[in-house]
């Protein structure tokens, strides 16, 4: 699955991020590209879009509307 966060800047943000993101059951593999600010992830189970916006948003982030 892929999504767009906006905010992020550095390795701290993206790190931030993905500790978020893996906190979700079913949620791994997550790659970050601070330069688009695309996060890749595999998930095992579908994720509705409004849960990862909430945990993008309690990590500091916004998860950009698809």
């Amino acid at each position: 699955m892929e999504i767009t966060v906006k905010g992020m800047s550095c390795g701290h943000c993206a790190a931030a991020v993905t500790k978020a993101l893996e906190a979700i059951p079913g949620v791994s593999q997550v790659r970050v590209d601070l330069a688009s600010g695309r996060v890749n992830f595999t998930n095992a189970n579908p994720i509705p879009k409004e849960e990862l916006a909430r945990v993008i948003k309690a990590a500091g982030y916004e998860m950009a509307s698809t």
